[in-house]
């Protein structure tokens, strides 16, 4: 009987600890390098208790049972079983590559490829990479991290547009990639980018299915969505830090800038205008004075993500508030977003997803650029005169021959710059798939945008002189300017995929479907005078009652189509051979009868030679694969309606005696405009070294765009195109040619089990080159530099695109006799004199004049690279990324030429006499060629810059799983840390983004240098 009631308390005890759960966690990674695996499913078996890894590969589950198995699965890796035992409450799991689906699952277009099956030159950015840079603009994270891809600043500013090129630059005309959020086209720099998972880059003829819309690349972008059988996961993530300049330019200090213009009006023959320079000091320094410092940027960012055997959802919204370091608040940038992701099995063959983004920002500027910008007048403003005079109140800059009647003090212009510009924007998708039967799936998606802006300006009536006509930014009567702009955008894509298995090796996977693509909307502009008060406050159209002698209101309307057919076919024999051929219909309203149709073919085809029986069991080489790609794509991103003549001009015509506004015809039409084609050529090789620690992608690519689509093509001054409102027309001109290697290299290893380490390396060799000009004359100018000279860049037959295009210098006359020895200079300002540029005469006639000009630098770089190293040592992390430019050469503009503005030091080395120097010109107030556009202002802009440092700790999830938080992170980090560089203006990196005439340095906004400090929390 004792042992009946012992067998009886033996099974009670039993039933209980069966029926006890434990709570399971620990981290999944990669078996050869020990690094942390984001993303990976972890699955109770026979349970719908599940959950995912973090960005950290952690993972924890409540309540499981001692004798239940765990599922680990993750795309790429051979599935892993794990049986649970009460002594598992932290767990080490490893999972190895599965060799048969070799790496990630990656989105192409309209489908996906696993990555050893992508037989085109597709470059991937991961969550993990983008955590780490901890980007403003989403655009940044592309910059050193994927080879063949430029991003450039057009400013500094907080807010300002950024510019990518993927492969060079193509064309006068857009050269832009197009990004395709989720299946739609969309906006890049709209984008919270914690609210990507993963960035795709379309290369080659990859693109193509894209059609139209591919010339210049294709970005993907797939924001995150829940996971199924997890559990709710709440993340929140945010930085605050301070900013600053990145870079001061060496000006001269009041006593330097007062010997200089003495020596300046002296060799002039003219009174020295500071007899006593004793007192003067070091005076204003001008950029301390529009430059702030702990200039505060702040993000907010909360996630919810989760799911269910059916159903998947993520919620998230963001807020980023970033002052700028010139004006402050006056340079400013809010950023709020919030994004709704849902996924739905409906049944088991119908899925449906949906994901909307709402996105607000609102953003305040200065005049960022130029002639006139605040820089601009912060490097030329004396630094002998104060920024207040005894009154308190904002010094006058003199108006005389010597400062010129555009440079003001630039702290009046920031105190009387107002103006401020909100932008709102919904866009989104729904999609659905329906599983037709076992080996067909159609798909259909609607894509939309829409967003609403409005802006205002106010002109302050102010004088920055004494009399009204003494300065060019005078302004006599106060304005305010308003616009409304609304902008639509829908698509609906409907395709079917055919995915069949033959014989075991034969696979085949056929796309065909159609993309409707329409864009609509319209603007209102309207100026009102005589401002009440003279004040931001009552700045508004409804309370001015000025009358204007000219129209102040505008407005306009468009609207754009495209329909397109498109067809791919995949297949592969035994993963090992593999083929796709493309083709896409394009017709768009942008061309008239008999050019709106376009065909854009293109093929592709890999070869896995490791999987060859003659490649053996190498254990170095571990994949090899072999792949190449040629195809069409089109391009029609061009101003509306320039096949056709439009009313949209201004006129005033003279009926009986009296003035009237009327309208006159405005770009002038060219009806034989067609579609502009890319042809892309790509060949590569992919490899995975030492057990798949090492990855090297090499591509060789020639990329060809014929019939140029270049919008304003100068013509005859008789069809009025300088008039209000009229433009040259748009035309097909020409064709650039860019070729290069790609090559990138990672290593990934864990050293141990405290250190692991990934480095990374990248760089593009570009040669780009004009083909064709079509134009009549040969060539198209562009840019400016000066007042009133001759436009600096070109493209021209032979040239890179955007060449540097003027008077090549060689030293400087140090003797008279020099002097009487050269061709006369005097068709370039003035005779020369000992101690000027001496400039070459190159066609050798014996005579300087515009015959003599040459090409004098280029502005594309030679060669981009990218080196980023991340490191684990234990609980610690830390990433640094840097990206370096070599070859390309930059204008220097942002200097006025006039005898008493301020200069920067290296004029300090200038000519003071023979042998002096064989570098930097004399100073002198008489009249030069010294300033005229040559090689003296064309500088070597190459340089290397450490975009991003960031160190990390995470908190042992066993002391943060007490609190019901599985992951705790706080990291340090600067952005924009320091750029290498023997360029002298602020941004060797920056571009107006035009592609003649993007070198030239204008006075760049600088971008900041930020030092952060953030956390990292889930739930």
């Amino acid at each position: 009987m004792k042992s009946n009631y012992l067998l009886i308390l033996f099974l009670f005890l039993s039933s209980f600890g069966f029926a006890q759960g434990y709570d399971i966690g620990g981290v999944v990674k990669e078996a050869g390098s020990g690094l942390p695996i984001p993303g990976v499913n972890v699955q109770v078996k026979n349970s719908t208790m599940g959950t995912s890894t973090d960005m950290d590969g952690r993972f924890s589950i409540k309540g499981v049972a001692t004798d239940a198995t765990l599922v680990f699965t993750y795309i790429g890796f051979k599935n892993r079983e794990f049986k649970v035992v009460a002594s598992n409450s932290a767990l080490s799991i490893s999972l190895e590559e599965d060799s048969k689906v070799l790496d990630e699952v990656v989105v192409i277009g309209y489908g996906t490829q696993k990555r050893r099956e992508v037989t085109g030159a597709v470059s991937v950015v991961d969550s993990k990479t983008l955590e780490a840079l901890k980007p403003v603009k989403i655009e940044q994270a592309l910059q050193g991290t994927v080879s063949g891809v430029n991003v450039t600043t057009t400013s500094g500013a907080p807010g300002a547009a950024l510019d990518i090129r993927i492969r060079g630059i193509a064309t006068n005309g857009e050269n832009r990639p197009t990004t395709i959020i989720d299946g739609y086209v969309g906006e890049l720099g709209l984008l919270n980018p914690n609210d990507v998972e993963s960035i795709t880059v379309l290369k080659d003829a990859q693109a193509a299915i894209y059609g139209t819309i591919g010339a210049n690349g294709i970005i993907l972008i797939t924001t995150k969505s829940g996971k199924k059988n997890s559990k709710a996961k709440i993340s929140y993530n945010t930085y605050t830090g301070f900013q600053e300049t990145s870079r001061t330019l060496p000006t001269l200090n009041a006593t330097e800038y007062a010997l200089l213009l003495n020596e300046s009006y002296a060799n002039g023959g003219n009174p020295v205008p500071f007899p006593n320079v004793s007192g003067l000091g070091k005076g204003t320094n001008w950029q301390n004075e529009v430059f702030s410092t702990s200039v505060p940027i702040i993000n907010h960012d909360i996630s919810f993500s989760g799911g269910s055997d059916k159903i998947t959802y993520a919620v998230s919204g963001s807020h980023l508030d970033q002052e700028g370091i010139i004006g402050g608040a006056k340079s400013g940038f809010l950023r709020n977003t919030a994004r709704v992701s849902l996924g739905a099995d409906v049944t088991d063959k119908m899925k449906i997803k949906t994901n909307v983004i709402y996105t607000y920002f609102n953003r305040k500027s200065l005049n960022e650029s130029g002639l006139g910008s605040v820089l601009f007048n912060a490097l030329n403003t004396p630094s002998t005169l104060s920024p207040y005079d005894a009154n308190g109140d904002f010094t006058k800059v003199p108006t005389n021959t010597g400062l010129g009647i555009e440079i003001i003090n630039p702290l009046a212009q920031m105190a009387n710059t107002y103006n401020d510009y909100n932008f709102k924007k919904v866009n989104g998708n729904f999609g659905l798939d329906y599983k037709v039967f076992k080996d067909f799936t159609i798909s259909s998606s609607i894509g939309f945008n829409t967003s609403n802006s409005e802006s205002k300006s106010f002109a302050k009536q102010i004088l920055y002189w004494i009399n009204p006509s003494d300065k060019v930014f005078d302004v006599l009567r106060s304005s305010v300017s308003q616009s409304a702009i609304n902008d639509n955008d829908y698509s609906f894509d409907l395709f079917g995929t055919y995915t069949k298995k033959v014989a075991e090796d034969h696979n085949i996977t056929a796309t065909i479907g159609n993309t409707i693509f329409k864009q609509f909307g319209n603007g209102l502009f309207a100026t009102g005078f005589d401002v009440p008060y003279n004040s931001w406050e009552f700045a508004d159209i409804a309370l001015t009652r000025g009358i204007s002698e000219t129209v102040p209101n505008s407005s306009y309307n468009y609207d754009e189509r495209r329909l397109s057919y498109f067809a791919r076919g995949q297949y592969d024999y035994k993963g090992k051979y593999l083929f796709s051929a493309m083709i896409r219909r394009d017709a768009s309203t942008k061309f008239g009868p008999g050019n709106k149709v376009g065909y854009f073919p293109s093929f592709t085809a890999g070869w896995v030679i490791s999987d060859e029986g003659f490649f053996g069991e190498d254990k170095i080489i571990n994949f090899m694969k072999l792949r190449g790609s040629y195809g069409t794509l089109g391009n029609d991103q061009i101003p509306n309606n320039g096949y056709i003549s439009q009313l949209s001009g201004e006129a005033t015509y003279v009926f009986d005696d009296v003035l009237v506004n009327g309208l006159a015809t405005g770009q002038t039409p060219n009806p034989n405009l067609k579609w502009e084609e890319a042809r892309k050529f790509d060949v590569g090789l992919d490899f995975k070294l030492l057990q798949n620690k090492v990855s090297i992608v090499a591509d060789y690519f020639i990329d060809t765009r014929a019939d140029l689509l270049i919008p304003f093509i100068p013509v005859s001054g008789i069809n009025g195109t300088a008039a209000p409102g009229a433009a040259s027309p748009t035309i097909n001109a020409g064709t650039v040619r860019n070729s290069g290697l790609e090559f990138s290299i990672d290593y990934k290893n864990k050293f141990s089990d405290n250190f692991s380490m990934s480095v990374g390396y990248n760089v593009t060799f570009l040669k780009n080159e004009v083909l064709e000009v079509n134009n009549g004359i040969g060539y198209i100018e562009g840019g400016a530099f000066g007042v009133g000279q001759l436009p600096p860049s070109r493209m021209e037959v032979g040239k890179p695109i955007g060449y540097f295009f003027g008077y090549q210098t060689d030293g400087i006359f140090q003797n008279q006799a020099e002097v009487a020895a050269h061709p006369s200079q005097l068709a370039l300002g003035a005779e020369a004199s000992p101690g000027d540029l001496r400039f070459v005469d190159v066609n050798g006639d014996g005579i300087l004049d515009s015959k003599d000009r040459t090409s004098i630098g280029d502005p594309i770089p030679a060669a981009t690279m990218g080196f980023n190293l991340q490191m684990n040592y234990k609980n610690f992390d830390f990433a640094v990324y840097t990206f370096a430019s070599v070859g390309n050469d930059m204008v220097r503009n942002y200097e006025r030429n006039l005898t008493d503005v301020n200069r920067l030091n290296y004029v300090l080395d200038r000519w003071t006499g023979e042998g002096s120097t064989n570098s930097t010109p004399r100073v002198t107030t008489g009249a030069t060629g010294n300033s005229t556009f040559s090689s003296y202002f064309v500088e070597d802009a190459s340089y290397l810059r450490i975009q991003n440092m960031q160190l990390g700790y995470s908190l042992d999830p066993k002391f943060s799983e007490k609190a019901g938080i599985t992951k705790v992170r706080l990291y340090a980090g600067v952005n924009n840390l320091y750029t290498f560089t023997k360029y002298k203006g602020f941004d060797p990196g920056a571009s107006n983004g035009s592609p003649i005439g993007g070198g030239i340095d204008y006075g760049f906004y600088p971008i900041p240098r930020t030092y952060l400090l953030g956390l990292n929390i889930n739930f």
